[in-house]
């Protein structure tokens, strides 16, 4: 099932203030997009209007061809019901930067929860999906656990699962390891180095640039809300053709190793 995600004039304000500026972007289906770009530059803005957590001022998005909350109507774009919008949204898995899992659930449930409710699968059916899946990322063994019983990475490994488990077409992940400390990062860079290699489309915001050095199909740099530059990997990161993306590049790459400083 193709899911190319298509941004197209995508324009987006917060209290008059512009964050997402005109943005056109094309992410391949099948492949791993990430989208790198300092604080403030839309990223994460943009991840939420791909699957409508935030409606567009302006412009639209397309997953695998379909729009993404309004169809067209005449010569305008009208809204989508909720219900639809719900059930779009379910096609495309999101991993925000910390966590979102139900405290008050298991790591079984948390993951069962939506096959469930959105796709109305018998409990055996969902339970034997949500062990494939825990087994998946190394957490065959927490099953009975409930959140606070995890590390902060066993958490974010769980909310992969969890974004798995509607077998969507696309996943989203957010910064998935800003809330990490150091020494769990590890552990959700190789669950999502899993991921990628599974031919799952997969658009990635984050700030690990050795990481996304060895994901990236296609890198996206972001800056004041617009596109400044993208391309493969070996020309954006190696051969940056702005002076912004060079200046960006060379300061995430001095914080990463600061012994080049």
């Amino acid at each position: 099932m193709t899911a190319e995600v298509r941004v197209r004039s995508a324009v987006k304000s917060f209290d008059g203030t512009r964050v997402l500026d005109r943005v056109d972007l094309t992410a391949p289906s099948g492949q791993v997009t990430v989208v790198l770009g300092p604080s403030g530059s839309g990223k994460s803005t943009l991840l939420r209007t791909i699957n409508r957590l935030e409606r567009l001022d302006s412009g639209y998005v397309s997953v695998g061809g379909e729009l993404v909350g309004v169809r067209v109507h005449g010569d305008r774009f009208k809204e989508l019901s909720e219900r639809a919008v719900l059930r779009q949204r379910s096609r495309i898995g999101f991993v925000f930067q910390n966590f979102n899992l139900f405290p008050h659930l298991t790591i079984l449930d948390n993951v069962v929860e939506a096959p469930l409710v959105t796709q109305r699968l018998p409990r055996a059916e969902a339970e034997t999906r949500a062990k494939e899946l825990l087994a998946r990322v190394g957490l065959a063994d927490k099953a009975a656990a409930y959140p606070r019983q995890l590390s902060g990475g066993q958490q974010q490994r769980v909310a992969i699962a969890r974004a798995l488990a509607l077998e969507p077409r696309l996943i989203l992940l957010d910064e998935p390891t800003s809330a990490l400390d150091p020494e769990l990062v590890g552990e959700v860079l190789a669950a999502i180095r899993d991921l990628a290699r599974s031919g799952t489309t997969m658009i990635v915001v984050t700030h690990e640039l050795g990481f996304a050095r060895e994901i990236a199909d296609h890198v996206v740099f972001l800056d004041g809300g617009r596109v400044i530059e993208e391309g493969p990997p070996s020309e954006v990161l190696d051969r940056p053709r702005h002076d912004r993306t060079r200046a960006f590049l060379g300061k995430a790459a001095r914080t990463e190793n600061p012994e080049n400083r």
